[in-house]
C-alpha cells in the first residue's frame, strides 16, 4: 500500500478517535484536561518545526508543518488563557 495512502488513513482516525474522546470528557474536566494538552502541543510544535526545515519534505509537508506549528500554537496559548483564568478564580480578592 501506498505510504501516502497509509498516512491520510491514520489521520482521518486520529481525528475520529481525537472526537470522540474529547466530546466524551465531561466539562468540568476540560479546563484541567487543557493544562495537559499544553504540554502534548509544545511536542507538536518541536515536530513540526523539524519536519517544517528537513531538506527531505516536499513542499506539501512544509505546508502541513507550518499549519501543525499555528494550530498548536493556538492550542498553547488558548490553553494557558484558560488556566490562567480558572487560577485567577481561586486567589483571594484584596480589599
Amino acid at each position: 500500500m501506498d505510504p501516502f495512502v497509509t498516512s491520510i488513513i491514520v489521520f482521518v482516525l486520529a481525528i475520529f478517535v481525537g472526537f470522540e474522546v474529547i466530546t466524551k470528557v465531561p466539562s468540568t474536566l476540560h479546563t484541567p484536561l487543557m493544562s495537559g494538552s499544553n504540554a502534548i502541543s509544545g511536542i507538536t510544535i518541536v515536530g513540526a518545526l523539524l519536519c517544517s526545515f528537513s531538506p527531505t519534505f516536499a513542499s506539501f509537508g512544509v505546508i502541513l508543518g507550518f499549519l501543525a506549528i499555528v494550530f498548536a500554537t493556538i492550542n498553547v496559548v488558548g490553553g494557558y488563557v484558560v488556566t490562567d483564568r480558572m487560577l485567577r478564580m481561586f486567589k483571594q480578592k484584596k480589599g
